[in-house]
């Protein structure tokens, strides 16, 4: 039986913080170290992390090939099997948030500014070098793959693994009442041993996965706002404007975490998708609307028709290093976020159920981000086929320009380049404030009831790694670094897959013998009563008989009464 709680006296700073000191201390050592040793020895931090890549890539790029189809097929049957009416909380638990909430909130999170800075770059990195396709093939089926590549990297694979382990931590944490850490997940196989050692390292491992990973998004998010300063109001691109804008991003960030997950948090995140919805809606509106709509059809149907071929290929029999370098760092990428995510996925699920929420997590976020990938892809390769290449320059000159030479060719330019600038800034906010949220509920053991300071500390401390990573040029080697550690957490998503069985199993199974044994019981009640009732008939029956045996003797005795009274 789980202790559901970790040693207490761990969980105390001396300086009032409510911290796990063997995760809270042990991850503000490596992080701090970690980012020095990259600034003080960049080239040879470079240098080591990209050998390193190319050996996990080389020698274990099987391991997420098979990890990430796995997580596939185990959400499908969690979904659609027998445990999909299982409901998170408990039979009679409620939601917390309604759909449109919850969606936006686990969107905005789980996509970052991935969907605006990829959704026209990968389809054009792949248009201008197919990865498979002979550059003298049809420009037509050459664009079809680079949309299909896209929909592979950014869609139900990834979900996948955001799926496994947000339903894990919230089954575990809403069913089983145990600590929102990531070590709650292995309970049933590792039992007890979760609140030791072992416990502790899975929890430092995600700490730092989760603030490199926002850090990097933020260094890429930061480059891609300040290209939009410069394209609208003629800033200049420098690391004294990215500075500002990390310092204001950590500001509001740092406003909304401290507000919590029912204000600032929810807020930001219907403010992400209700700017994306007005952008997406002006692009369908403004440009070829019909090849927009028809094209999200025709990609989803090239894409499912593709699914296996897609999901499996490694580039065996060829000598490309594209499936290493670009499909497995996306491997890699999701997996290292996926503690932060799933974890906020998991606080924010009570009271679906699991069918609900894979259809949520799964499939919603995958059709949102096609439908996306459609419009701004998909017209990207309409005029590159056009002979356009003016985005194509764009993205081989500075990625972060090419939404906003994308919109040059709308009408009302300005006004998208702006929507699109709130939107970058809205989406990392969010990140940047939920993961905060995270890493602090991680740090104190699963609590929620944690002091502001502690909140603002790692949202200012990814702000903070962010700005030292730019000024030593080392978001580069902070990218290697977070594909390198996607590998040991897909690892443990594909053990964390098998204690969801197990402990749903074992869960089902208790709750069947409790319901036989109440049956019994109320049988064995149902049994005594209707034996009690026959054995009251039984009596009644007796004393029935014996008036009956009474009765002649005084009907005799009357009538000789009443021939003496005649006489």
């Amino acid at each position: 039986m789980s202790k559901h709680s970790l040693n207490p006296s761990e969980k105390k700073a001396s300086w009032g913080l409510i911290v796990h000191k063997p995760v809270f201390y042990p991850s503000l050592i490596i992080i701090i170290l970690s980012v020095v040793l990259a600034l003080l020895f960049s080239e040879q931090a470079q240098s080591s992390l990209e050998n390193a890549q190319r050996i996990v890539s080389e020698k274990t790029g099987w391991i997420y090939t098979i990890a990430v189809n796995t997580f596939i097929v185990f959400c499908l049957y969690m979904a659609f099997g027998k445990y999909g009416s299982i409901r998170i909380g408990g039979p009679q638990a409620k939601p917390e948030f309604k759909v449109y909430a919850w969606f936006a909130m686990l969107f905005s999170t789980g996509i970052g500014n991935g969907l605006v800075l990829f959704s026209i770059a990968d389809p054009v990195r792949d248009f201008m070098n197919p990865p498979r396709l002979s550059p003298d093939a049809p420009p037509g089926a050459i664009a079809q793959e680079a949309i299909n590549f896209s929909f592979l990297h950014h869609g139900i694979h990834g979900w996948a693994i955001y799926s496994v382990i947000g339903l894990s931590l919230a089954y575990f944490t809403y069913n089983r009442k145990m600590p929102l850490t990531i070590r709650s997940a292995f309970y049933p196989l590792l039992g007890d041993r979760i609140y030791g050692w072992m416990g502790n390292v899975i929890d430092v491992l995600a700490v730092v996965a989760t603030l490199f990973g926002l850090a990097t998004t933020m260094g890429f998010g930061v480059g891609q706002i300040n290209a939009g300063f410069t394209h609208v109001f003629g800033i200049p691109n420098s690391l004294t404007v990215q500075y500002l804008i990390i310092l204001g991003i950590t500001v509001i960030a740092t406003i909304s975490v401290v507000s919590g997950v029912n204000k600032g948090i929810k807020f930001l995140s219907e403010t992400n998708v209700n700017v994306a919805v007005i952008i997406f809606i002006l692009v369908l509106i403004l440009g070829p609307t019909a090849f927009i709509l028809k094209s999200y059809v025709q990609n989803i149907g090239s894409y499912l028709y593709h699914f296996i071929d897609l999901s499996t290929w490694s580039g065996a029999y060829g000598t490309s290093s594209w499936h290493n370098n670009v499909t497995l760092m996306y491997w890699g990428w999701w997996a290292s976020w996926s503690p932060f995510v799933g974890t906020f996925i998991a606080r924010i699920s009570r009271g679906r159920t699991i069918r609900e929420f894979i259809l949520g997590v799964l499939f919603l976020p995958a059709l949102v981000t096609f439908l996306w990938f459609s419009a701004f892809g998909g017209t990207t390769m309409l005029g590159l086929m056009e002979g356009d290449f003016s985005i194509a320059n764009a993205v081989n000159e500075n990625i972060s320009t090419a939404l906003y030479v994308f919109f040059e060719k709308f009408p009302f330019a300005v006004v998208l380049k702006i929507l699109g600038m709130i939107l970058i800034c809205s989406f990392i906010i969010t990140s940047a404030d939920s993961g905060a949220l995270v890493v602090d509920g991680i740090t104190s053991g699963g609590d929620r009831k944690t002091p502001a300071i502690q909140r603002i500390i790692w949202a200012s401390l990814a702000g903070l790694i962010a700005a030292a990573l730019l000024t030593g040029g080392g978001l580069g080697t902070l990218q290697a670094a977070v594909t390198i550690s996607g590998l040991p957490f897909a690892i443990l998503l594909l053990l964390m897959c098998l204690s969801l069985y197990m402990g749903i199993k074992e869960d089902l199974q208790l709750t069947e013998r409790r319901s036989k044994l109440k049956y019994d019981e109320s049988y064995k009640a149902a049994l005594r009563k209707l034996l009690e009732e026959e054995n009251m008939l039984e009596e009644d029956d007796m004393e029935k008989g014996d008036n009956e045996r009474v009765s002649p003797k005084t009907t005799n005795e009357s009538n000789e009464t009443e021939e003496k009274g005649l006489l």
